[in-house]
């Protein structure tokens, strides 16, 4: 599948604050690109699973980041709402209600 954009032009801008308080600290010589890339398979795989259990993006979605030490990170930023149903969601996968585990 490719890459996972959202539903419109300005869905990175839709109101999420998705960027950490770290988000402006580089240290020279840490190769952050490396690490933002294996986030961003991950943070799109993970946007593909929250539209394909009936979330959007401009609620709830994942967001590639690296940390001071270039390792990949994956932020998950959401409204309470959507934070709240997806919690409801993992607790009934996780008791065995909710389908596959």
């Amino acid at each position: 599948m490719g890459k996972v954009t959202g539903a419109g032009e300005n869905w990175l801008s839709d109101g999420l604050d998705v960027a950490g308080a770290d988000s402006g600290l580089w240290v020279p010589g840490v190769d952050y690109v490396a690490g933002w890339c294996v986030a961003r398979e991950a943070a799109d795989r993970l946007n593909r699973a929250f539209l394909g259990a009936g979330f959007e993006l401009s609620e709830v979605r994942a967001v590639a980041s690296t940390a001071e030490d270039g390792r990949g990170v994956v932020r998950v930023a959401g409204w309470p709402d959507a934070a709240a149903r997806l919690a409801g969601l993992l607790e009934a996968v996780a008791s065995g209600e909710g389908g596959a585990s």
